[in-house]
């Protein structure tokens, strides 16, 4: 009796132990599964299975820095000044702005940088053609804004841009329109080397480019076999110097590098007014209550332009005009280094690591200008500016690719002619009810002066057309606050030449519009007052300054932080 017991309780332990292990293998193989980054968590399927299936970039850690740039992280900061506004302009009234995680440049983009577009320009848009010309010219900078009627600068004017000795300065003469186009030529440029390193474009496809063949990141993601003018390994097989591989192994199977493969980098563009304020005060080692409030004046420490530390103390900490004739200080003492704008680099960077930030040159920035920023609509990522666009698409359903006989070129109210789209780029109109019809957050296309105050503010505001040709009439339009001149210039047909329209109406009230633009920080012709971050002023898009340049920017994808600069719990 005893061992028929103990038998009984022998089967009982050996069942318990095959049970134990059955329920550690099925949780174990259900953690796996369920834990594993090639299992879907939607219905258990795999990804990236050899067989087929959905495909998705499981090893994507985090956005790479593109180069140039330094990383930003975002956060809280109060925009706009707090200290006395002895212009009173009051444009800068403070208000508390959440900004993302962002990239910038570490400098303003010198001239090196910039020779290196007109180069490529030059080369890819010959201006020796007709229908290139344009082109070309429509991106040099204007030498001539070193002219003064009671100066001697010609040595500027003739050497700044091209001479070696100004390589590393920081480019000026360069409009806010002619900036965007840099950044977007830009884009491109550095989308093409990764998708080249990553073996979707064949080795050295970009420097055996001729004329009129160009990359377009847009291009490429909506119709890749139409980049390079075509000359990819389906249309043009014979064609092996400008080949678009189909993926990075190199087979036909139609698979090109989508935004999905993380390889695609996000434009480089202008940074918001926003971005770039948050960005000059370097507010990374923020332990101060008052600074936090806005109360920071420089994007140093410190109230005052001269440095305190004991081995550099009494030296400038930035380039501007410290009084009436005086640009640089006496010969040897008490300089700063620069009588015009100075060499990148050569002032200690702020808390992100950006260089000249107060100074140098003051900075284009993406915005349009108002005199206030609506943070009662809006506290997150501010920005007016938005005009919304769609890809153009052609009667079968393609997008449209402008063609070297479709470029269309503007004249600007200077008289400076650019085009609007390169070849090879995707044709964009403005968005239509399709995307407007009852959305709560966007109703129209243009939103430059959505809440500013003038009428067309209103959210049921309309213009009244007359009957007879459809065209806005006189009295629809007087409304406008910002009643601003309104210069034309337009071209003679039969001609070529250009007519030019003054406005010389006496009822004009305002130089703001639609086409003026943020700059931001002080520069070389400019007093200490001007080097305050939170500082707004304003300059039409079409014109260019001796004082003026830019850097760009890039959104961050993905996680606010960098992950190396966080530990998980």
């Amino acid at each position: 009796m005893i061992s028929l017991l103990k038998s009984m309780d022998m089967k009982k332990v050996i069942a318990f132990k095959i049970l134990l292990v059955l329920t550690i293998s099925i949780t174990t193989v259900g953690c796996k599964r369920s834990s594993s980054s090639n299992s879907s968590r939607a219905t258990g399927w795999d990804i990236n299975s050899r067989d087929g299936g959905f495909q998705y970039n499981t090893q994507f850690k985090e956005q790479e820095t593109a180069p140039g740039l330094v990383f930003v992280e975002g956060g809280t900061f109060t925009m706009g000044k707090v200290q006395d506004d002895v212009m009173h302009d009051w444009n800068n009234t403070p208000n508390q702005q959440h900004i993302q995680s962002f990239y910038m440049d570490e400098t303003e983009v010198t001239n090196k940088m910039y020779m290196e577009y007109l180069d490529w320009l030059k080369r890819i848009y010959p201006p020796t053609e007709d229908n290139y010309k344009a082109i070309y010219n429509g991106a040099l900078p204007d030498t001539l804004v070193w002219r003064n009627r009671l100066g001697y600068n010609e040595v500027m004017t003739e050497n700044y841009l091209r001479h070696p000795g100004y390589g590393e300065y920081p480019v000026v003469g360069v409009s806010w329109i002619q900036a965007v186009e840099f950044a977007s030529w830009r884009t491109d440029r550095v989308n093409e080397m990764y998708l080249e390193d990553a073996g979707y474009i064949t080795r050295d496809a970009k420097i055996a480019a001729t004329t009129g063949e160009t990359f377009n990141t847009n291009t490429y993601i909506m119709a890749p076999t139409q980049v390079y003018g075509g000359n990819d390994s389906l249309t043009n097989p014979e064609n092996t110097r400008r080949r678009v591989n189909t993926t990075a192994s190199g087979d036909t199977t139609g698979v090109y590098a989508g935004r999905e493969t993380g390889i695609i980098s996000p434009s480089y563009r202008l940074p918001t007014e926003a971005e770039w304020e948050y960005a000059a005060l370097g507010l990374t080692e923020l332990r101060n209550y008052n600074i936090y409030r806005g109360r920071k004046k420089y994007p140093w420490d410190g109230q005052y332009t001269r440095s305190g530390k004991r081995q550099v103390r009494g030296d400038q900490l930035a380039n501007f005009k410290q009084g009436n004739g005086d640009y640089g200080g006496i010969a040897g003492w008490s300089d700063d280094g620069a009588d015009i704008t100075n060499e990148v680099k050569k002032y200690e960077p702020n808390d992100f690591g950006l260089y000249d930030m107060a100074g140098n040159v003051a900075e284009w920035v993406a915005d349009v200008y108002r005199p206030i920023v609506d943070d009662e609509f809006n506290d997150f990522n501010y920005y007016r500016g938005n005009v919304y666009t769609k890809n153009a698409i052609n009667e079968d359903g393609t997008v449209k690719i402008v063609t070297t006989d479709e470029i269309v070129f503007d004249t600007l109210p200077n008289g400076k002619v650019i085009a609007r789209d390169l070849p090879g780029e995707i044709s964009q109109v403005a968005v239509d009810e399709d995307e407007t019809y009852l959305r709560q957050n966007f109703d129209r296309s243009d939103n430059r002066n959505f809440r500013d105050g003038d009428r067309q503010s209103s959210r049921q505001y309309r213009e009244s057309f007359s009957e007879e040709d459809g065209v806005a009439t006189e009295s629809s339009m007087t409304g406008k606050m910002y009643n601003s001149p309104k210069h034309n210039v337009d071209v003679d047909d039969s001609t070529g030449a250009l007519i030019r329209e003054y406005d010389k109406s006496n009822k004009r009230t305002s130089l703001i519009n639609d086409e003026v633009r943020v700059y931001k920080g002080g520069s070389w012709k400019d007093r200490e007052y001007w080097l305050d971050p939170a500082q707004r002023r304003y300059f039409p898009q079409t014109m260019a300054t001796d004082y003026i340049g830019f850097r760009c920017a890039m959104s961050r994808v993905g996680s606010k932080s960098k992950s190396k600069n966080k530990t998980k719990n």
